[in-house]
């Protein structure tokens, strides 16, 4: 995630012997200390955006493909009966927001 918060913040990255560099016009250097908290403050967004979103990711190899799903509401709307909207909400129930 460090990686992905310095290449945001400064536009290159680069790690050697487990240090980290940034990167600008093809020139490594440390990041100050100033740098550094900005650094840390945008690799905590991004974990904190990435476990907020953690759900969409499980929900989305949960989901029936489109084509069943447009088939369940087909023989839904046919039978009177309401497999489709009972798969989805089963996949929201088991992959809920936090």
């Amino acid at each position: 995630m460090i990686e992905q918060a310095m290449t945001n913040l400064f536009g290159g990255y680069s790690n050697r012997n487990g240090q980290n560099f940034i990167v600008e016009n093809r020139v490594e250097r440390l990041p100050t200390e100033a740098e550094q908290q900005l650094i840390d403050d945008e690799t905590l967004r991004l974990e904190t955006e990435q476990a907020a979103n953690a759900y969409k990711k499980l929900r989305v190899t949960e989901y029936p493909s489109i084509q069943d799903q447009l088939d369940m509401q087909y023989w839904d709307s046919v039978n009177g009966t309401t497999t489709w909207a009972t798969a989805i909400a089963k996949v929201k129930t088991d992959n809920p927001k936090p």
